[in-house]
């Protein structure tokens, strides 16, 4: 009795320390654990801005969209067929393979939403999407309405049977993609397995019919996010045939029917180590690459991702953060490829560089990765959403003669519905913690909850950024004892524009940081040491106390860019940025500087800048939203009538380059001439 008793005890000890174990391995996936944005409080104005209009224009957008375009009758149809197999419906003109994406990516920003801000109504909405989309699902999982609809007559794009051209146009693993990071994100908001469940048959469908068993399709995904989602599903449910099989649709680029760079299944992803081929498609692969990696341990994933993250910072980013170069194939160029005006720079490539850099974070812990994050967060991807969250670009050029305008829809919606999903989520990018170190990545007025070693830390910051270099970090409490609190200089702080030689500071400015740490009676703390380790960021190591606060001061003067020379179309021509905002010049085609300060009422064309241009801040607002502008003296360029080269003193004025085209068409230009030859 007692030796039963005993392995009894024992198998129970051992089954409840293999579950921990588990546990603690799907937790922890990435040496490093971002804090999850519920618990992050936004509080400033700057992106408090962002949020609230997201959550009062954009996803009611575009869940009104996705009513009035015929997403949701696409899955009713799809249900009526399964109901009564007689009812077959053709396949509406106009509509793309992948429309079903669109309500999952709104239910996905919706539900990010509902953690922030609990509504009954918008919950009670979503739960009757989710029923009209569950209601489309086949017996054995599978759920498709660009076949389902009518199976014998499908969408062009969709192949005689399932899976036939998932390398080429039918995107049914990319719809499954958006389907369970959607599940995923509305199942952690409400507790609701409802949509989980939906997608987890999927899953177990594309794991039974998907792989490169005898019986099975061995095909990978044309367009990539299936690898981030089944990572993500694994992490969630425990449940390794997610992760085998994201493994799978990873290890076999390069070996199936379909090779080329367009979809980067040119060579097997360890093999490669240049960014090719359609820029979005690259950067979900990429993002997968690193889940699959943090959670398997594979070397040779890390080792590719980093020679490809490095060809793109140093060949292949523009200074916007923006990744595309061309419209052909929505794509990367050739090395230094970085044109202004037929730049494509695709939003949702800018939110895919995004997800990048973050798990390039979380794999290495260096700062260098957050540089170009918030580069391309502050520039190239919220330039793609109005301010007031109800206009979109799909490309994000640096410059224009007036002919790019926002749109407020568009046939292939994969931007807009990107943007309300990404951007109820930006609070989550602002904080991480590893052991008994907190990262502080990104300023913004904010409060937050965390743990380390299970002991909560509130934290909150004050801040003015991107228009002030001045932050406050405050210990608001502390039961966790002493802890390292690393706060990321940035690279423009430092002198240094990206983490290449793509691009330089060409003034003589020296800009500087200051620190000091700080006791809840303002006295400072002479045994603090506020070291910048090698990894990029400030380091302050010690016992905090309840109101100690760090306060970090960054120089925020404008600063002046020039291009690696091996970039022919920004030769001779720089660009202005201060603290993380690229600034451009534009000129609205049907206003004046008399009814409009901000506006420059001559041929941007024709402005040369001054070889040491001075710059002074101008307050204003941009559709009813306040901004920093900058004005500087210059001159433009005209022949008189004799032909002879005249010039006029001007003063040009810049705004932040994410504010343009708010006020009708117009010309902009980002990279302006400094010199004759770039005129040409």
């Amino acid at each position: 009795m007692k030796q039963r008793f005993l392995l009894s005890l024992t198998f129970i000890l051992f089954i409840s320390f293999a579950c921990a174990q588990q546990r603690q391995a799907l937790s922890t996936g990435y040496p490093i654990t971002p804090v999850a944005f519920t618990s992050v409080k936004v509080t400033d104005g700057f992106w408090g801005q962002r949020l609230q209009a997201s959550r009062e224009v954009t996803v009611p957008l575009a869940f009104s969209k996705c009513e009035a375009t015929g997403r949701y009758k696409n899955f009713e149809n799809a249900a009526a067929h399964l109901k009564d197999t007689t009812q077959v419906f053709p396949i509406a003109e106009g509509t793309f393979s992948f429309d079903d994406t669109d309500p999952y990516k709104t239910i996905e920003g919706a539900s990010y939403l509902l953690q922030t801000y609990p509504d009954k109504h918008l919950r009670h909405y979503i739960d009757s999407v989710i029923d009209i989309i569950g209601a489309a699902q086949e017996p054995d999982g599978y759920l498709y309405t660009a076949r389902i609809q009518n199976p014998r007559n499908p969408h062009p794009w969709a192949g005689t049977r399932r899976w036939e051209k998932e390398e080429d146009l039918s995107h049914e693993l990319y719809n499954l993609g958006h389907m369970v990071e959607s599940a995923i994100a509305h199942y952690q908001a409400t507790g609701s397995r409802k949509f989980l469940d939906i997608a987890i048959r999927y899953a177990d469908c594309v794991c039974r019919e998907v792989g490169p068993a005898p019986g099975q399709a061995c095909v990978v995904p044309g367009h990539q996010i299936a690898e981030m989602a089944l990572a993500k599903l694994y992490l969630v449910t425990g449940d390794k045939r997610y992760l085998d099989e994201a493994k799978f649709l990873l290890d076999y680029r390069g070996k199936t029917t379909i090779v080329h760079d367009y979809s980067q299944a040119h060579r097997p992803v360890i093999e490669q180590d240049e960014a090719v081929g359609h820029a979005v498609r690259a950067a979900y692969m990429y993002a997968g690459m690193a889940d699959v990696a943090a959670l398997t341990g594979d070397s040779a994933y890390i080792r590719a991702i980093d020679a490809i993250w490095e060809n793109i910072v140093s060949k292949k980013l523009y200074i916007t953060g923006g990744i595309g170069a061309t419209s052909a194939g929505e794509a990367f160029g050739r090395n230094y490829q970085l044109p202004n005006m037929t730049s494509y720079c695709e939003t949702c490539a800018a939110i895919g560089n995004v997800y990048v850099n973050h798990r390039l974070f979380l794999l290495h812990g260096e700062s260098k990765y957050y540089d170009v994050l918030e580069r391309t967060l502050y520039n190239g991807l919220i330039s793609g959403v109005s301010l007031d969250g109800g206009s979109f670009f799909y490309p994000n050029p640096l410059a224009s003669n007036g002919q790019h305008r926002r749109q407020p829809w568009f046939g292939c919606a994969c931007c807009p519905s990107n943007i309300c999903r990404f951007i109820p989520s930006i609070p989550g990018y602002v904080y991480a913690v590893r052991d008994a170190n907190v990262y502080v990545n990104l300023f913004l007025a904010n409060q937050a909850d965390l743990k380390i070693a299970g002991r909560r830390v509130r934290l909150s910051q004050q801040t003015a950024y991107p228009w002030q270099g001045d932050i406050t970090i405050t210990i608001d409490e502390n039961r966790a004892g002493a802890f390292a609190l690393k706060v990321r200089i940035p690279g423009w702080a430092r002198n240094q524009v990206v983490p290449s030689d793509l691009y330089r500071f060409s003034d003589d400015s020296q800009p500087n940081y200051q620190v000091e740490v700080r006791a809840k009676d303002g006295s400072i703390c002479k045994d603090a040491s506020t070291a910048l380790t090698a990894d990029g960021y400030l380091t302050i190591d010690r016992r905090w106390k309840r109101g100690d606060q760090v306060v970090l001061h960054l120089d925020m003067q404008p600063r002046t860019i020039r291009a690696n020379e091996h970039v022919r179309d920004d030769y001779g021509r720089i660009c202005v940025q201060r603290g993380p905002l690229i600034y451009c010049a534009e000129r609205p085609l049907k206003q004046t500087a008399d009814t409009d300060p901000l506006a420059n009422d001559f041929d941007l064309t024709r402005v040369l800048l001054n070889q040491r241009p001075t710059f002074t801040l101008e307050q204003g607002t941009i559709a009813n939203t306040p901004i920093t502008a900058l004005t500087t003296d210059a001159q433009l360029l005209d022949f008189d009538s004799q032909g002879r080269l005249t010039t006029t003193d001007i003063r040009l004025t810049l705004i932040p380059y994410y504010a343009w085209c708010h006020r009708g068409s117009s010309a902009m230009q980002v990279w302006l001439p400094q010199s004759l030859s770039a005129m040409q």
